[in-house]
């Protein structure tokens, strides 16, 4: 099995999905080992000291002004878990929940939180066992960190709370933790606030998506080109010369997969023939326009993941002069922002397949495929319906558009008087990558279905790849009446797991 080091440096995005998704093993480096010592020989130091120091030997948030003595820290850092761990609604996903907590030890291993080495250990050794914390939808605002999830996690620390082994039962902790020879954690000075204060769910989401649009935007490019075939229209859009000129690079990167799709067919470049037309819908002509944009967002999304992934979050943090500081670094706005941008990009890609398919349907602008395209139009309905499900789920994308990061509600008596809603913006990424992925689905149903209807004309050989891969697939289905009752399940998982990009680098290549 792979296994990701944990150092001192943060971490990259490959190890990110490797733990949360393929269950990778987690060590930690000799030198995070050593840092983990060092920092909390200077947490030791301070908590010695009669002096407060925020964090280590006072309350927290609104209570930070109170001073706690030696006899009630160790109960302190417990009771934070407990009354933190205050999450509520639908249990979050597993690969987030391992993401949430791998992005932890990852700030934990920096060296910055002050936390013994052992409590880093503990978190790996959870993460070995397959042990997943119970964490819920609601409960984190996006500043001081995502705390009721984190919370939730470090309760399965403590031997606290409900946890999912590794055979999918949900057990107490303590019994999980004990099954796997793992000894709960007896918390001290400053190491329940670290284990809480950091914005490490928002950005394993930010991580997960990034990964998925990756793959759905070279698939949108493929069931583009597709739609622009079956409705016969020209791939002189595409030219590269065209793309230079106005040189944003994800656009370029986009017509160039359309015409690496393209190559080689007899049905682009037939707008004049029967029914004569200038030019192509903007749907079919501005698709490298619309995905290139999304493209570039997708770029600048990943920029702001790589400098967190590099980020320690926590406060107070342990500088490496020693010194123990209070921040704002907790604040999530930079991975709220991207994650709401990330979302208009999306529901904006939805919106233009979903208006290829509407005009692949419409025997008034599709230029000769039959209506809905049905075997029979008016014994059966076609893709109708399809099409409506296609609009449904665009719908609500746009809904899911609206900006959470724009929103703030004060908190903690008005000493968090502005929060990011960065989890809340990560929570509706993920909706959307999924009804992305289904729109996109139901485009590729439909594309396919208006190329194989172009009866004495030649498709792409990369086409006929896709076409060949997605009917093997089960995507159609046997016989005349394969259409009656379109399978979307199958189509959707064909596009989720990568399958309609791999049938159509077959015969392209590596596509952008």
């Amino acid at each position: 099995m792979h296994t990701v080091v944990v150092g001192t440096s943060g971490t990259t995005a490959a190890d990110v999905i490797a733990v949360a998704r393929d269950n990778a093993r987690v060590e930690l480096s000799g030198e995070a080992e050593a840092v983990l010592a060092a920092a909390r020989a200077v947490v030791d130091d301070l908590a010695a000291r009669p002096e407060p120091v925020y964090g280590v030997s006072t309350g927290f948030g609104a209570l930070a002004t109170r001073h706690i003595g030696p006899a009630l820290r160790a109960q302190l850092q417990r009771n934070i878990v407990r009354s933190h761990a205050a999450g509520i609604g639908p249990r979050v996903e597993r690969e987030v929940v391992r993401a949430l907590m791998f992005l932890r030890l990852k700030t934990l291993c920096s060296g910055r939180t002050g936390v013994r080495p052992e409590v880093a250990r503990t978190m790996a050794d959870v993460l070995n066992a397959g042990i997943t914390p119970v964490v819920h939808e609601h409960g984190s605002l996006g500043c001081s960190g995502d705390l009721a999830p984190l919370s939730h996690c470090a309760l399965t620390l403590i031997g606290e709370g409900d946890a999912e082994g590794p055979d999918g039962v949900l057990r107490p902790a303590a019994e999980l933790l004990a099954a796997h020879g793992i000894e709960p954690v007896e918390l001290r000075e400053k190491e329940g606030l670290a284990l809480l204060n950091g914005t490490d769910g928002m950005l394993g989401m930010l991580v997960m998506a990034l990964a998925d649009l990756d793959r759905l935007y070279t698939s949108a490019d493929i069931t583009a080109a597709l739609s622009l075939e079956a409705l016969l229209g020209t791939d002189k859009v595409l030219a590269p010369e065209l793309h230079a000129i106005r040189p944003h690079p994800g656009q370029a990167a986009s017509a160039a997969n359309m015409l690496a799709v393209l190559q080689g067919s007899e049905l682009t470049g037939h707008h004049q023939d029967d029914a004569p037309r200038v030019q192509d819908a903007y749907s079919v002509r501005c698709a490298p326009q619309v995905a290139g944009a999304g493209r570039d967002t997708l770029a600048h999304a990943r920029l702001v993941a790589e400098r967190e992934l590099a980020a320690a979050v926590d406060n107070p943090v342990v500088l490496p002069d020693g010194r123990v500081e209070s921040n704002g670094n907790f604040h999530g706005a930079p991975v709220g922002y991207v994650l709401d941008f990330l979302a208009i990009a999306v529901a904006d890609l939805a919106s233009i397949a979903e208006r290829r398919t509407d005009r692949l349907l419409d025997k008034n602008r599709s230029h000769g495929l039959p209506p809905f395209l049905a075997d029979d139009a008016g014994v059966d309905s076609g893709l109708m319906i399809a099409q409506y499900t296609q609009a449904a789920l665009v719908s609500e994308l746009k809904r899911l558009a609206v900006p959470a990061s724009a929103d703030s509600i004060p908190s903690s008596a008005m000493q968090e008087d502005h929060v990011s809603m960065g989890w809340s913006a990560a929570r509706k990424l993920r909706t959307a990558v999924g009804h992305l992925t289904q729109v996109l689905a139901i485009e590729l149903y439909a594309a396919t279905r208006g190329v194989e209807l172009r009866d004495g004309l030649v498709s792409a050989g990369a086409s006929r790849a896709v076409i060949s891969a997605v009917r093997g697939a089960g995507v159609g289905g046997p016989g005349p009446d394969r259409y009656l009752a379109p399978d979307l399940a199958a189509a959707e998982s064909f596009v989720r797991d990568g399958r309609l990009v791999a049938a159509a680098e077959s015969v392209t290549g590596p596509l952008s």
